[in-house]
């Protein structure tokens, strides 16, 4: 195997030099001198206008609260509790179960007030600790 440098060399002995420009193997490739933009989605320097948490894909939820959660604004059990995948049947407040199996990563959900609702349902049932970080996602998802 053989090795080609891409340095090109100011000496007229190699640029005249027969042999080098009959072997050079280099002589097809093009180097692109314009590199390509990068885009990145980034949420706005204004925190007042997050996106509309009543019409979220799951994929966007968590897009915007790993945002929110590398710049401060959420805590760490908070980002976890909304990071966490749907579960595929819920209850809401009245004890009915709901069937959450068709939401997807690229589906739209109404996520304020799912947990809404299991805030409602955790207040009556659950443990303080989880209370407490549904309030945290709430207060997130609706300030």
């Amino acid at each position: 195997m053989e090795i080609f440098s891409l340095r090109s060399s100011q000496s007229l002995l190699f640029k005249n030099n027969p042999n080098n420009a009959k072997n050079s193997k280099t002589a097809d490739i093009h180097i692109e001198t314009k590199a390509p933009a990068s885009v990145s989605f980034q949420i706005e320097d204004s925190l007042d206008e997050g996106p509309d948490f009543t019409a979220v894909s799951p994929g966007e939820l968590r897009s915007y609260a790993r945002q929110s959660f590398d710049s401060g604004v959420i805590d760490q059990n908070t980002y976890a509790a909304i990071s966490e995948p749907l579960p595929m049947h819920a209850i809401d407040p009245l004890g009915n179960v709901v069937d959450l199996s068709n939401v997807t990563d690229g589906t739209s959900f109404n996520f304020l007030d799912y947990y809404k609702n299991q805030l409602q349902v955790a207040m009556s049932i659950g443990n303080p600790s989880d209370v407490q970080t549904l309030k945290s996602v709430v207060n997130f998802l609706d300030g």
